[in-house]
């Protein structure tokens, strides 16, 4: 496969629809944005961009804003899906977000709008690029495949290294991290499912 275009374009396209959930989210739950950002450690200045659309927030940032509102990461970009018993997720309309290196991308492999308890994404990892993961909620697992390339993870201190072809399960309610010490891009399969039904 080949690379994917810079990231930086890819958020943009995202940043309308992430910055309208963040306001729904935040506002259901009563707090203004000066409170929200002393729960999630955001600046508030940083947070009425997003909800404008006129920022593209990293993973991390968009990590803590998941994490204060206590909702899964897809809930930030979901938008209503079709009432078809067959939804089809083409490659081009992919939602995809990066982190500030554009090193690790994340894209969302599922239909976004209704209850559920498993998520399926499509994780990029560039040559010599790490992730570090905040804790998800409670009784949160992941299962992760490696399809090419080498990573290295580690769970709350204990390090695993992984191949192509080779796959985990961790429970992901403690801080976690990817990392990629090979010369290549690792391409990784990430399912994760949830002890309650987000969405």
């Amino acid at each position: 496969m080949t690379q994917q275009a810079a990231p930086e374009g890819l958020a943009r396209d995202v940043a309308p629809i992430l910055g309208a959930n963040l306001r729904r989210l935040r506002v259901r739950r009563g707090l203004s944005l000066d409170q929200f950002a002393r729960e999630s450690q955001v600046s508030r200045a940083m947070l009425s961009q997003i909800e404008l659309g006129r920022s593209s927030p990293t993973i991390n940032v968009v990590w803590k804003i998941c994490t204060a509102l206590r909702v899964p990461f897809s809930a930030l970009i979901s938008v209503k899906g079709s009432s078809s018993s067959v939804e089809v997720l083409r490659a081009d309309d992919s939602k995809i977000l990066a982190n500030r290196d554009g090193g690790f991308t994340s894209r969302a492999l599922f239909p976004f709008g209704s209850p559920r308890q498993v998520e399926f994404y499509e994780l990029r990892l560039g040559a010599g690029a790490q992730e570090e993961a905040r804790p998800h909620a409670a009784g949160t697992t992941e299962y992760l495949a490696v399809s090419e390339g080498t990573l290295e993870l580690e769970v709350a201190g204990e390090r695993v290294a992984l191949g192509a072809g080779d796959a985990v399960v961790f429970e992901a309610d403690v801080p976690h991290a990817y990392r990629n010490g090979g010369e290549r891009i690792a391409r990784l399969f990430l399912v994760m499912t949830y002890a309650e039904p987000v969405g």
